[in-house]
């Protein structure tokens, strides 16, 4: 088990090199901003344990656990990712970040708030709305992405280019080892937390959730290192988006999901931590070792309070 799980963390962590190279590559060739790299390859990549997870258990008709994976991600996301990134390094947040992605993930969370207290639950028309908002998302990107596309958002930095064979390829094997390293380590950690009498119960609250987000937490951190601070961040912000949307979207769209009162608290302490780490980024203009800190105090007490209650 504890070779299994040393095995994980190595898979995580060179796959994050790869992939975030990779990225950083197509970027660079396609010039276009990072952050839109990280906004959509990279987010859509890292996420797909919580894609995986939420559609087989919404296609066997048992997913009430999608809601609470895509809850408990986001939350990880925002809060230990991009708190852990800040506390390596400091983060400039672009501003697009700040004024189009930041809010509309704010809003977002209210919104799936208000359809869940419509009827407590997701339905087949709220899955619809939001996979069909993700699909309008990413053209809107796309687009966008294709009129800011000069040089100037990416200078010629032909030493730091691999050919697009190379940098595809090296994002399929980062993608496919960070997957595998993260189901190596969620299996094994589990395993070894069983082994010395954890209950399963806090296993699944802690080890489990947080191992769906490993992905997010290696490559971010991974990113901000190599100076990618706006994939960093657009990993984060991303991927949040892409739960919200696509992820809980799709899995409502193929089975309606009923909402628990717990659930509901969840919802609201996410918007709660979406609207605060907005303001800071807007106030700011970045996320400093502080607020780093700040945010990784404030999921040490939601990880607190979840176990209790």
């Amino acid at each position: 088990m504890y070779i299994f799980l040393f095995i994980g963390f190595i898979l995580l962590i060179k796959g994050a090199d790869f992939f975030v190279e990779g990225s950083s590559s197509i970027a660079k060739l396609l010039r276009v901003p990072s952050v839109v790299i990280g906004l959509t390859v990279v987010a859509m990549g890292t996420s797909a344990p919580e894609m995986a997870v939420s559609v087989t258990a919404a296609i066997s008709g048992k997913n009430a656990i999608a809601l609470s994976n895509v809850l408990g991600s986001n939350l990880f996301n925002l809060l230990i990712v991009a708190g852990a990134c800040a506390v390596v390094i400091p983060l400039m947040v672009n501003r697009e970040i700040i004024r189009r992605d930041l809010p509309f993930s704010a809003g977002l969370t209210a919104l799936l708030l208000l359809l869940c207290l419509w009827d407590k639950q997701v339905s087949h028309f709220d899955g619809c709305l939001l996979f069909g908002m993700q699909i309008g998302y990413l053209v809107y990107l796309i687009r966008k992405a294709m009129t800011q596309k000069n040089s100037k958002d990416r200078p010629n930095e032909p030493n730091s280019r691999r050919s697009p064979a190379v940098s595809i390829l090296l994002i399929v094997f980062g993608i496919t080892a960070i997957v595998w390293g993260g189901d190596l380590v969620v299996d094994n950690a589990s395993r070894i937390a069983g082994h010395f009498g954890l209950s399963q119960t806090l296993i699944g609250l802690t080890i489990v959730a947080m191992g769906t987000s490993l992905p997010e937490l290696v490559t971010s951190i991974v990113a901000a290192r190599k100076g990618e601070k706006d994939m960093a961040m657009g990993n984060v912000i991303g991927s949040n988006l892409f739960n919200l949307l696509g992820v809980l979207g799709l899995s409502a769209a193929i089975h309606p999901i009923q909402v628990d009162i717990a659930s509901l608290y969840d919802i609201g302490i996410l918007l709660i931590s979406s609207i605060a780490v907005w303001l800071l980024c807007r106030k700011q203009g970045l996320l400093n070792r502080n607020c780093g800190m700040g945010m990784l105090a404030a999921y040490a007490g939601y990880t607190a309070y979840i176990i209790v209650r």
